[in-house]
């Protein structure tokens, strides 16, 4: 209660970046309005501005989509530059899959596609490193055995930062940036109706080498997704606090 007896302030929102007029935040979106924030969704692509401050935002996310963080279109490289933003005022940011490869590429790293033309499409191993075993006893949750991945190119661990996760054919699967910056490869925001939507709308990526098709990916759904959900819960548990 506030001082004066009446009712907690509101949450600050979360700032979310999207890249297709279709495209939604998912499980990732649900579970922040669980917990009291409003979403505050941005599609830089089509014209949307970003702020020029995290201020009044409890921490920001910049999701995935079909084109390249090494693309020379104007909002992909006003994206990557904005990262620095969260980076200086050391505000909660979370990027995945292309978010990821952005926040990488504002660091230094290197984006780039697999060397034989592999693709992650599925769901592939995730193997914790020893900093990532140490932040799964941060949030008091294990990292997932197996994660959904949707993805042609990976990208390196910047200097100055730490390898959470690795995979087989993309060895860099999560990274941390100073004290309140992620980077996920995978996409824990998937909601079935998602996983659905993807693999039917854009069947022909199936056949891309290292492609799961469409059912083992519904199998691969329903064997790993509810510890997918837990950590994800612990995570942004973790996440939010970091901005407090």
């Amino acid at each position: 209660m506030s001082a004066a007896g009446g009712t907690m302030p509101a949450k600050k929102p979360v700032l979310i970046v999207l890249h297709q007029e279709q495209s939604t935040p998912g499980r990732v979106g649900r579970l922040l309005q669980e917990r009291g924030h409003a979403l505050d969704i941005r599609r830089p692509r089509f014209g949307d501005p970003l702020p020029e401050t995290l201020e009044r935002h409890a921490g920001a996310m910049i999701f995935g989509g079909p084109m390249s963080a090494n693309d020379p279109d104007d909002f992909v490289r006003r994206e990557i530059d904005w990262i620095r933003r969260p980076l200086a005022e050391e505000k909660p940011f979370l990027g995945l899959c292309l978010g990821a490869q952005m926040l990488a590429k504002c660091c230094g790293a290197t984006v780039c596609p697999h060397p034989e033309g592999r693709a992650e499409i599925g769901y592939y191993p995730l193997l914790p490193t020893e900093a990532g075993r140490s932040f799964a006893g941060e949030i008091g949750q294990p990292w997932p055995s197996h994660v959904y991945h949707w993805h042609r190119e990976g990208f390196t661990c910047p200097a100055g930062g730490a390898t959470l996760a690795t995979g087989d054919d993309f060895p860099t699967q999560a990274i941390r940036v100073g004290p309140a910056a992620f980077g996920l490869q995978f996409h824990p925001e998937v909601t079935h109706a998602m996983l659905c939507r993807w693999t039917v709308r854009a069947a022909e990526r199936l056949a891309l080498p290292g492609a799961q098709d469409r059912v083992r990916q519904l199998e691969g759904r329903y064997m790993h997704d509810p510890q997918v959900a837990r950590w994800l819960d612990a995570f942004l548990d973790h996440w939010l606090a970091l901005g407090t």
